[in-house]
């Protein structure tokens, strides 16, 4: 018994002691991390920064591309500097620059080599590299800069830079470290996990002054960065170009899609600026140029500025009431006792003719049956319970609420109910006399350049659309992300299409449209809008497609202060469908006088502030209606609507 007993007791410590063995073998022999960890004096863990994903237009031709370039590091305990003017001046700095920034890297830490001086070019590192030995506690890294082929779709593509010590605290994981660029708005923020690729690891010797000796172990534990995955995006790179070249002296949108797969063709924000500029080390002192640019070069007009949509929001009352069932193809309305100016010379007997001529008493009459469609006695509830339901149908036209666009910061807009009213004017203390403009794309209403331009998208598939999207394509062509394959249906019926298309075709051959825009051997189905501004003159407004019988292109132009739809926002709008559909450009009468076309709004000039109280009495800021637009205050007038 005791010696069962003995054996057990030996077997357990001897069970031990082959464990610790065990232990100690692995630890000195087979796993490297601690010999890797005591050897770091000689033994240099390098992180190897992949490539970002290049991004191509439909065609495949390249827009963003990336060239290599070098970021110098500094390790602030080591660095040994016996002249630093000349040390100045072999980098093309001054000195406050220089002291600058080793003050930041003595910050961030004295013993670990920060950032000092990013994206030397290749030539700028041949120059230096040699010299460098003689200066210990700096070495160079091997990074990238974004390159823009052409100067265009600035807001689109977003930019890259530094990550802010707000977004290393907020990330999930490890992935990103001080210095590190990520993207900053556009498909350069949306896409990111995509287009960052993954990060690789190279250990390499080096001797006691921190010269590289080549890798270690052959490089057995090395792992290879892999680049990001490349974006095919369904961008016409010259189709933008040339919309670019026609909102030139432009404050505006223009927003293209195909309407059978959702892509965006071209999406225009004017005026914009060079991509490139922030794509240099200069990045700071740029940023802060455009910012302080009062024309908002930076704001993302087509997903961020809301307008009132002005008459285009009559296609959708149309369809409404249509599918509701309170008017035909054939009804028509006297203008009798309407509080809104008729520009129709009274011919809206249908509503093709309402649509034609733009006929505002026509639509108010419209909206009046849509909202009083019930049984309900009470005037207040009677408009409350209408409101709703045209708010629930106009919803499903994508207003009101975020498409879900490939880009950040989309705004929503506003789409009134019942609520909303209450808020305003208190409960049961409002009715349709007060919400009646409305009716004709005014008033509360509050939409996008891209909404618009979605809507022209619905039309021209009679009654679906799919998510607008950029990107048509991550990693290979025709790859877009799932959410950008689900088809979005109105509820409305295709045949109530085929009533309205008419007058739209109308209001381009012989309706609202200026004839000089009108183009031969293709017919167009557009709508033209006039959206009420009450800090300069009225914002133009034109959404279109065509072929009207077979669509391949869906449009919306916003032209800031170019008061009619027909004379500023059509012209362009009617120039990009030729040159898509024909792929030139026929009508060089139009062209010119577009190109040629100024709406920029005048700037105030800049005088030295003085050390007063403000004057109350002084005229407001006409950059206003520059910046996104807020829900209106002001009274609504009869005469707008064209």
């Amino acid at each position: 018994m005791l010696d069962n007993r003995r054996f057990v007791i030996f077997g357990f410590f001897g069970l031990i002691g082959f464990a610790y063995i065990f232990r100690l073998l692995y630890l000195q022999v087979l796993d490297d991390s601690y010999s890797i960890e005591s050897s770091s004096n000689s033994i240099k863990r390098v992180i190897e920064i992949p490539f970002r994903g290049q991004i191509y237009d439909r065609n495949e031709k390249l827009i963003v591309y990336n060239t290599p370039v070098y970021d110098l590091l500094v390790t602030p305990y080591k660095a040994k500097i016996q002249d630093t003017l000349t040390f100045c001046k072999l980098l093309n700095i001054e000195r406050p620059t220089f002291d600058s920034l080793m003050n930041a890297a003595r910050s961030y830490s004295r013993v670990k080599p920060s950032l000092f001086l990013r994206q030397l070019s290749k030539e700028d590192f041949a120059r230096i590299q040699d010299v460098m030995v003689d200066y210990p506690g700096f070495e160079f890294s091997k990074s990238s800069l974004r390159t823009y082929n052409a100067p265009t779709l600035a807001n689109t593509l977003g930019y890259v830079s530094e990550i802010t010590r707000g977004q290393l605290e907020k990330q999930e994981g490890y992935y990103y470290q001080q210095g590190d660029y990520i993207g900053q708005n556009g498909l350069e923020k949306f896409y990111e996990d995509q287009l960052r690729g993954r990060r690789g690891i190279k250990f390499v010797m080096q001797n006691v002054s921190g010269v590289m000796k080549g890798s270690w172990k052959d490089g057995e534990l090395d792992t290879m960065a892999v680049a990001g995955q490349n974006l095919y995006t369904g961008i016409d790179l010259d189709l933008q170009q040339y919309a670019d070249s026609l909102m030139r002296n432009k404050v505006g949108s223009v927003v293209a899609i195909e309407p059978k797969t959702g892509q965006i063709l071209t999406i225009v924000s004017a005026p914009s600026y060079d991509p490139n500029i922030l794509a240099s080390r200069h990045f700071s002192e740029n940023y802060r140029k455009l910012a302080n640019n009062p024309y908002k070069p930076l704001f993302n007009r087509p997903v961020m500025a809301s307008y009132r949509p002005g008459s285009t929001f009559k296609l959708i009352q149309a369809l409404t009431a249509l599918q509701s069932g309170v008017i035909t193809p054939g009804t028509g309305f006297g203008h009798a006792g309407i509080p809104m100016k008729c520009h129709c010379g009274g011919r809206a007997n249908s509503v093709e003719h309402g649509i034609q001529f733009s006929c505002n008493p026509y639509f108010y009459q419209v909206f009046r049956r849509i909202i009083y469609d019930n049984d309900i006695k009470d005037t207040y509830k009677a408009s409350a319970y209408g409101l709703n339901k045209w708010n629930e149908q106009v919803s499903k036209f994508g207003i009101g609420e975020r498409l879900g666009v490939d880009l950040p910061s989309e705004y929503k807009g506003n789409l009134p109910n019942d609520s909303y009213y209450d808020k305003i004017y208190g409960e049961k203390r409002w009715k349709f006399s007060n919400v009646y403009s409305l009716s004709i794309g005014e008033g509360e209403l509050l939409i996008t350049p891209l909404k618009m331009a979605n809507v022209a998208a619905i039309i021209a598939n009679r009654g679906y659309y799919y998510t607008p999207h950029v990107v048509s394509g991550v990693g290979k062509k025709n790859n877009p992300l799932p959410e950008y394959l689900v088809r979005h249906e109105t509820g409305i019926e295709p045949r109530h299409f085929e009533t309205i298309i008419p007058g739209m075709i109308g209001a381009v051959e012989a309706g609202t449209v200026m004839g000089m825009a009108r183009m031969a051997g293709i017919q167009i189905a557009g709508k033209t809008g006039t959206s009420q501004n009450k800090k300069g003159p009225d914002h133009s407004i034109f959404i279109a497609f065509a072929p009207a019988d077979n669509p391949t292109i869906a449009i919306a132009v916003f032209v800031e202060n170019g008061k009619w739809g027909g004379s500023a926002a059509a012209p362009v709008a009617n120039l990009l469908i030729e040159r898509y559909i024909k792929g030139k450009t026929e009508n060089k009468a139009m062209e010119n006088y577009i190109i040629n076309k100024n709406f920029m709004p005048d700037m105030p000039k800049t005088t030295p502030k003085k050390a007063t109280k403000p004057d109350s009495s002084k005229k407001k800021d006409v950059l206003a209606p520059l910046a996104k637009q807020t829900a209106p205050k002001e009274k609504f007038t009869a005469a707008s609507g064209i």
